[in-house]
C-alpha cells in the first residue's frame, strides 16, 4: 500500500488529481491512500503521524511555498518521491536542489503524471530494501539508500553509511545482494550511483563530500550507468 500526499490550495486542482491518482492505482493494480493537504502548514502538522511515500506539491501557495517545504523535508527524509506540479516553469534549479524526482506543468498531462507516478512507485520499491550485516558488534541491518559506497580493505569490507561497518566480505559477495543502483569501481569500491554528485576522469565526488578514485578506463562505464538510472 502506498500513501500519497497532495499539497495545493487550489481544491478544484486537488480533486483533478486525486481524479488521476485513482485511475493510475486502479491501471496499474497499486494500492494507494491518497491524503489532501490545502497548505505546507496543513501538511507538516500532519507529517509525524502520517508519512508519505509520494508527495505530489504544488510550488506556489499562501504562507509556506512548495520550495520552501520541500526544503525543510529534505534535511531529514532522503526518500520521499517529490514531484512539482506548477502552472510555472521558474523552478527546476530548485526541483534539482531538493532531489525532486520531476517538474509537471498544470494542468497534468495524464499520460506525463501516470510515467511519474509508475517511477515513483519503482523508487519506493526499491528503496524498502535493505541489507544484512554481520560484524564484530553484531548484526546490522541497513536500508540500501544509506550505503555510499562499499571499500575492500584486504581481506574486509568497509561499509560507508550514516557510520562505517566493518565486516569479512568480498565485494563480490556484496555485488550479489545489491541492486543496480551500484556499480563496481575499479578493484577496491562499490558506489552508490545515487550518491555521485560528480565524475572526473580520476575520481568521484560523492554528495556527502567524500572523494573517491577512479581508473581512467572506469569513467564511461560510470557516467554510462548514471544515465541509465535516471
Amino acid at each position: 500500500m502506498l500513501t500519497l500526499s497532495l499539497c495545493d490550495d487550489n481544491a478544484a486542482e486537488r480533486e483533478q488529481l486525486k481524479t488521476l491518482v485513482l485511475e493510475w492505482a486502479d491501471r496499474s493494480g497499486a494500492g494507494v491512500s491518497v491524503l489532501e493537504y490545502p497548505s505546507a502548514e496543513a501538511f507538516l502538522f500532519d507529517y509525524d503521524d502520517r508519512r508519505p511515500d509520494i508527495l505530489l506539491l504544488d510550488v506556489e501557495m499562501p504562507g509556506e511555498s512548495g520550495v520552501e517545504l520541500a526544503k525543510k523535508l529534505r534535511r531529514s527524509d532522503r526518500v520521499l518521491q517529490i514531484v512539482f506540479i506548477t502552472a510555472y516553469s521558474d523552478y527546476i534549479a530548485e526541483g534539482y536542489e531538493v532531489a525532486a524526482l520531476h517538474y509537471l506543468l498544470k494542468p497534468a498531462d495524464r499520460e506525463k503524471l501516470f510515467s511519474v507516478l509508475d517511477k515513483a512507485a519503482e523508487r519506493v520499491r526499491r528503496d524498502c530494501r535493505k541489507i544484512t550485516l554481520e560484524t564484530p558488534d553484531g548484526t546490522e541491518v541497513l536500508p540500501l539508500y544509506d550505503v555510499r559506497y562499499i571499500e575492500s580493505r584486504k581481506n574486509y569490507a568497509v561499509v560507508h553509511a550514516e557510520r562505517e561497518y566493518t565486516v569479512r566480505r568480498t565485494l563480490s559477495d556484496f555485488l550479489e545482494s545489491l541492486d543496480g543502483r551500484f556499480i563496481k569501481v575499479g578493484r577496491s569500491f562499490i558506489i552508490n550511483l545515487l550518491w555521485i554528485r560528480r565524475v572526473s576522469r580520476t575520481e568521484i565526488e560523492l554528495k556527502s563530500g567524500e572523494v573517491i578514485p577512479i581508473p581512467r578506463a572506469a569513467f564511461d562505464a560510470v557516467n554510462r550507468a548514471i544515465i541509465d538510472m535516471k
